[in-house]
């Protein structure tokens, strides 16, 4: 069984949700992984869908960002949505990352997190330096230190911090819970980045809090199993699965 088709299986036949009409539909999304290697100090080296109008997933993303634009539950409240995978080299941050591009292009608020607290990619992919993040403002209660992105003035970024020793206790804190509950008021969309769900818990914690989940996976890596386990225990924790991209690279 193909990953396309076990993950369409599920959705079609155990996930069931009200006003979930499309929900089984797959956005594929391809990603050309050399031309996001670089070493330039912005969005726009690493990012091609921040600057390059004939980038093929382009397209693609701006479709995803309309169907997660027709699903918002409230226009006065942020729209909080996890990004979700099992396995690693799925291509998970960089496709939170892009589609905040894409809302921030459009000029919604979007705030980026980085809630991988294992292996953080987002302070890599805007060239930025590892240090207070998403870690600090949990474990010291401390305001997040935000970043702007270059040529994106309605995008800001908290990236993941410096790597602490409990990341599942923290994500799972009444502090982590405030902070995206002040989120909801101060922007329109939150993009939170994930560990992969097969080797921790932290994703399905995050997933309890924001309720709103995007699944990915990729062709011919992720196994069928995995996506499956993961969405179950989606489903057992009562989130919300807004759709499924599968990547294709």
């Amino acid at each position: 069984m193909t990953i396309d088709a076990a993950v369409r299986k599920f959705l079609d036949n155990t996930f069931v949700a009200p006003g979930v009409a499309r929900r089984d539909e797959l956005v594929k999304y391809r990603e050309e992984r050399n031309r996001h290697v670089g070493r330039a100090q912005d969005v726009e080296g690493r990012l091609t869908t921040g600057v390059d109008p004939v980038d093929p997933r382009r397209e693609t993303l701006r479709a995803l960002r309309t169907e997660l634009l027709l699903r918002r539950e409230s226009a006065e409240l942020a729209d909080v949505i996890a990004i979700l995978s099992p396995c690693a080299g799925e291509g998970r941050s960089l496709l939170a990352a892009e589609l905040a591009i894409t809302f921030a292009q459009t000029g919604h608020t979007t705030l980026l997190v980085d809630a991988d607290l294992r292996r953080p990619q987002q302070h890599v992919q805007f060239g930025l330096m590892a240090g207070n993040g998403l870690t600090q403002a949990i474990s010291n209660e401390e305001e997040p230190q935000l970043c702007t992105v270059k040529g994106l003035p309605r995008m800001s970024l908290l990236p993941a911090g410096l790597l602490p020793s409990d990341p599942l206790e923290l994500l799972s804190s009444r502090r982590f819970a405030d902070l995206i509950e002040s989120w909801r008021d101060s922007f329109e969309f939150v993009l939170i980045d994930t560990a992969p769900v097969g080797a921790y818990s932290d994703g399905i914690a995050v997933a309890n809090l924001t309720g709103r989940v995007l699944a990915l996976s990729r062709a011919q890596h992720t196994p069928a199993r995995e996506m499956q386990n993961m969405l179950q225990r989606l489903s057992a924790a009562r989130s919300q699965i807004l759709g499924a991209v599968v990547n294709h690279f």
